[in-house]
């Protein structure tokens, strides 16, 4: 017995000690700057912490992004991920519980004479009425069990990887929601944008017809020439066909929300009135390191890292021996009014076993390699949500900015060219301008006022993507 003994201590020695090894030379790096762009900035404040409902309180908007919380598709089929995950974490903690079934069983039998159970059943010395039933019958009934010993914690670690990857997939649904959140928002000021655009040119087309007709009203004056008035009429047909395009773009919009609330093309509800004097609220971004606990893309990122270690000491728990135990017992007869007699028809039986891997273990191998391999992944992928992050954020606060800058500049050259026209056409009619200079007057006047529009809703949706950066939204 001490003989078995020793020689099973040397052969788990000598199977430890052909386990690869392989370490990771790199760890996750969690150091972020203090601050963003280097200023200072209050700690204490972040807006990622604020509800969405309480961030846009356009009513309209928050119809909107509720329908889409319940709806979208997208998001309905990352919810059945995140089910999946979770029915994962269940399976895998059966693993490691003993596996215990009922069976009942019926079989008849007939063996040929000239082989070995049918000659021996012909020449036992079998008394008169006692002789084998032909053919043979058998029922059987009872328990039977089987356990895996779980001494290298293969399968409890890969429990404990389930539930990490599991709330991984919760972190994913939260990330998703952001971004359907953002983008629907996005939509909904580009389309507001759009109206006031269209306004901007049906506005510019009333003014640029009424100096059409002073203009051909100057020609049959003989003040200018024809030439004038065709520059003038192809002015206004071309702003007759930017209509048209901005039209198109207002479908497309709407068509894109109600695709991201999960309805059929219709019309979307919303108030387009003071788009350019709707005040750009302020954002608190607190510090970089709070986007560790705030953005659900690198929680998620920093669960899915765990869980790939986990998953390489499961892949080298592989190369280990497993040790099961079997147990069964139960009733069996070759006749039913048989099985009752005990402990004559009872049978039972105890085994233990230990397997392991020990020619060919090249698969084996190849997923602990695998499983490393995804382990440094989840490291270089962990690294880049955080600086991802940082990014997104530095730059969105420097937009927010450069466009408030940009907006006062243009604000100021809306009213000047609307203080030019008016002194433009006036300086025609006493004919001391020429009629391009009328032209070019009113084009620069309406590409200035579809820019304060486009510079109005890029500081709204910047607003958006900053929130969205900071990790607001999934609240």
């Amino acid at each position: 017995m001490k003989k078995h003994y020793v020689l099973f201590v040397c052969t788990l020695t000598i199977l430890y000690s052909c386990v690869p090894s392989k370490t990771i030379i790199r760890n996750e790096n969690k150091k972020v700057p203090e601050q963003y762009n280097d200023k200072v900035i209050d700690t204490s404040l972040n807006v990622a912490v604020i509800k969405w409902t309480d961030f846009f309180k356009d009513s309209n908007l928050e119809a909107l992004i509720n329908t889409a919380l319940t709806n979208n598709q997208e998001l309905n089929i990352m919810l059945q991920h995140m089910n999946i995950a979770k029915n994962e974490i269940q399976a895998k903690k059966g693993e490691y519980l003993p596996t215990v079934n009922i069976y009942a069983g019926a079989e008849v039998e007939k063996v040929g004479e000239y082989t070995r159970n049918g000659a021996v059943e012909k020449n036992l010395n079998i008394n008169e009425g006692e002789a084998f039933p032909e053919p043979l019958k058998n029922f059987t009934a009872g328990l039977s069990a089987s356990w895996e010993i779980d001494v290298w914690k293969k399968l409890r670690n890969g429990k404990k990887a389930a539930v990490l990857e599991y709330l991984a997939s919760v972190e994913g649904i939260q990330f998703m929601k952001t971004q359907l959140i953002s983008e629907i928002a996005s939509t909904y000021y580009e389309l507001i944008a759009l109206d006031n655009q269209l306004i901007i040119i049906e506005q510019n087309l009333d003014i640029q017809k009424n100096a059409l007709r002073m203009v051909k009203l100057q020609k049959e004056a003989a003040r200018t020439t024809q030439l004038a008035v065709r520059r003038f009429e192809a002015e206004v047909l071309k702003n007759q066909s930017n209509k048209y395009e901005v039209q198109q773009k207002i479908t497309e919009n709407e068509n894109l929300i109600n695709f991201l609330v999960g309805r059929y093309p219709q019309n979307v509800i919303r108030n387009s009135t003071n788009f350019i004097t709707k005040v750009i609220d302020s954002i608190d971004t607190g510090v970089p390191s709070q986007l560790l606990a705030n953005r659900p893309d690198i929680r998620r990122a920093e669960l899915e890292l765990s869980a790939s270690k986990l998953n390489v000491k499961v892949a080298k728990a592989n190369f280990y021996p497993t040790i099961g135990i079997k147990a069964n017992i139960g009733l069996e007869a070759f006749n039913t009014k048989f099985l009752k007699n005990t402990p004559e028809s009872l049978l039972y039986s105890l085994v233990g076993d230990v397997v392991s891997p020990l020619i060919n273990r090249n698969a084996i191998k190849a997923e602990y390699k695998n499983a490393n391999s995804r382990q440094l992944q989840a490291v270089f992928e962990y690294e880049k949500t955080i600086l991802t992050a940082y990014m997104e954020v530095a730059n969105q606060l420097s937009n927010k900015q450069n466009l408030q800058k940009s907006f006062n500049l243009k604000e100021k050259q809306v009213e000047t060219l609307k203080e030019a026209i008016t002194l433009s056409i006036q300086l025609f009619k006493s004919a001391r301008a020429e009629y391009t200079e009328v032209l070019l007057t009113q084009r620069e006047a309406l590409d200035s006022k579809l820019e304060i529009i486009e510079t109005k809703r890029d500081q709204l949706l910047t607003n958006v993507k900053l929130y969205q950066s900071l990790g607001g939204g999934w609240h």
